[in-house]
């Protein structure tokens, strides 16, 4: 059986909400050269310390705007804001697979933001930490000795930060139990959203854990705790695994076998059938049904199949049966190299 923790956290994100004290929140940009002021001074201090990328979001594509909300490096709202919204991305890439991103005038001037894989919290705000400690060395952020750090929604006062823990949760959320796993994450102090955050749904069995409160508290407490939750979970969707297995394991196994026969063998699959047949092949996996060489690679074959990223390979102009006939042959020739014969 694939570790745990392993087939269970697919990864972790760090983000720090700041302001520019010398310019009004991005909702109170009334002239273009105000925002243009914003990026500007944003992207010189970031690019003296990382190589970025700029994009405006005026400049892009709807497909490739959508691409980079589904890799979690923009948000919706950021992707709307074609006035005076813009995002500074790191395309080089770490050792580890992490991912630097900037979002500029969207709720706030700066989101920074560290999204790397597995559960790595504490590394992962150290390092954002670090590069927002630079950050601040040339630009004067809006802060408060006693309110912290200031910012255009009250619930991200003080730290800035927001922790958070992306799960895969099968056998929970089968089993029916996600509704009391959410009512102890809320009694905790965090919440449980779904893969793109407030007010999107849990799709492919995948949840966010990530804090609520901000102020009061440290950066270290903060993503400690969250932290914390995130293993609770952990062991709470290893028993219900077994649970389900034990209720119903060659039921599982079929679901599993059949799922992974067809995504290896289909010519043309929707995103919404690859994505559930995807999800029952990570299950079959995780309970040991198939021998994976890294269970990661199945998270990465998700983001990669999804209908934006597909529509990469013509921005856009596929048609959506053409790209069906691109994710089938994306999901056979990976899949080859995922599971073991």
């Amino acid at each position: 059986m694939i570790n745990n923790i392993a087939s269970t956290v697919v990864s972790t994100r760090i983000r720090l909400a700041r302001n520019l004290a010398d310019h009004p929140f991005p909702n109170a940009l009334r002239a273009a050269k105000q925002g243009r002021e914003v990026v500007r001074a944003v992207y010189d201090a970031a690019s003296s310390i990382r190589t970025f990328k700029l994009y405006h979001m005026n400049d892009l594509s709807d497909n490739v705007a959508q691409a980079l909300c589904d890799d979690h490096l923009i948000s919706p709202e950021l992707a709307a804001n074609k006035k005076h919204g813009a995002a500074l991305i790191d395309e080089g890439g770490e050792e580890d697979g992490g991912k630097f991103s900037i979002m500029i005038n969207e709720e706030d001037h700066l989101r920074e933001q560290y999204i790397e894989g597995g559960l790595c919290l504490p590394r992962a705000y150290n390092r954002l930490a670090a590069f927002d400690g630079e950050l601040s060395k040339q630009l004067r952020f809006a802060f408060d000795a006693q309110l912290g750090y200031l910012t255009a929604c009250p619930t991200n006062l003080g730290t800035g930060l927001r922790a958070s823990v992306m799960l895969f949760l099968p056998a929970l959320t089968r089993l029916r139990k996600m509704e009391r796993v959410i009512r102890e994450i809320s009694r905790l102090g965090h919440t449980v959203r779904g893969v793109y955050g407030e007010g999107s749904e849990a799709e492919g069995y995948m949840y966010q854990i990530s804090n609520e409160v901000t102020l009061g508290v440290t950066e270290e407490y903060i993503y400690t705790e969250v932290q914390r939750a995130a293993l609770e979970v952990v062991k709470l969707e290893t028993q219900a695994r077994r649970v389900l297995c034990k209720e119903d394991e060659i039921g599982v196994r079929d679901g599993c076998m059949r799922a992974y026969g067809i995504l290896a063998n289909c010519a043309r699959i929707s995103y919404t059938e690859f994505l559930q047949r995807l999800s029952d092949v990570k299950l079959g996996a995780a309970l040991g049904f198939l021998c994976v060489r890294d269970f990661a690679a199945f998270d990465r074959l998700a983001a990669a199949a999804r209908p934006a990223n597909v529509g990469l390979y013509s921005d856009g102009k596929l048609s959506a049966p053409e790209r069906d006939v691109l994710r089938a042959d994306l999901c056979r020739k990976e899949l080859a190299d995922i599971v073991e014969k």
